[in-house]
């Protein structure tokens, strides 16, 4: 590891707006941020661009990026802490870990931008829309809550509308291509390092928002029509 990833990794452990695999944070979250405002995620945050730019698109709510690589939360950190954004904090530890970190209805919404997309299908129980993650997610959303996908990849989007379907999800947009709206949203304007990239590459931008089932979610039932598909080279 290079000196200057350890550096960030020092400096990220003073910082008061990361929590690094803390414990006892279960329906503590109204104490950190102390409000008890809505508290949204997002989720493998990277550099934290899309929390950054939530908790300034809406101050009275609170945002909270998921990552395990500290030395990208350690910009987004940063950021927070100099401008200020008080609404914004970081959450280091693995996604698949995330019910050791919230209570019940505790989180109001997640955005998933620009995950792995994991294209081999032996991985795809790694995708972050997968319905072995939903599963998590699920007991920790409050009523109402959505899940929203912004992706360069083809491959994760129609998967996840495959998901949206096979367990019955509501689905509330689905944008197969974001920069060809006569007007983008303001909450699709945010850009992330990674989809600045993806557009100077010419990509295409999609979106996907959805609401889970009320009826629990049980991932290891799921039979999902790509599973009969062959694997591509």
């Amino acid at each position: 590891m290079g000196q200057h990833k350890l550096e960030r990794f020092a400096e990220i452990e003073t910082f008061p707006n990361v929590l690094i695999y803390p414990e006892g944070m279960q329906g503590k979250w109204k104490d950190f941020f102390k409000n008890d405002h809505p508290l949204t995620l997002e989720l493998a945050c990277g550099k934290g661009d899309y929390t950054l730019g939530l908790a300034r698109t809406f101050p009275g709510e609170n945002f909270l990026g998921v990552d395990l690589k500290g030395n990208r939360i350690w910009r987004g950190a940063k950021t927070a802490l100099e401008e200020p954004l008080v609404n914004a904090a970081f959450l280091r530890t693995q996604i698949d870990k995330i019910q050791h970190y919230f209570a019940p209805g505790e989180i109001s919404g997640i955005w998933i931008t620009f995950p792995d997309p994991f294209l081999r299908k032996s991985k795809s129980k790694k995708r972050l829309t997968h319905p072995k993650f939903l599963q998590l997610y699920q007991p920790l959303l409050a009523p109402g809550a959505v899940i929203n996908l912004k992706t360069d990849s083809p491959e994760l989007y129609h998967f996840t509308q495959e998901v949206i379907a096979t367990l019955g999800c509501e689905l509330l947009q689905d944008i197969p291509d974001v920069y060809a709206l006569p007007e983008v949203p303001a909450l699709l304007r945010i850009q992330t390092f990674y989809e600045k990239m993806h557009l100077a590459d010419g990509r295409t931008i999609r979106y996907l928002q959805f609401r889970l089932p009320a009826a629990p979610i049980d991932w290891r039932k799921v039979k999902l029509p790509s599973d009969d598909a062959p694997e591509a080279d």
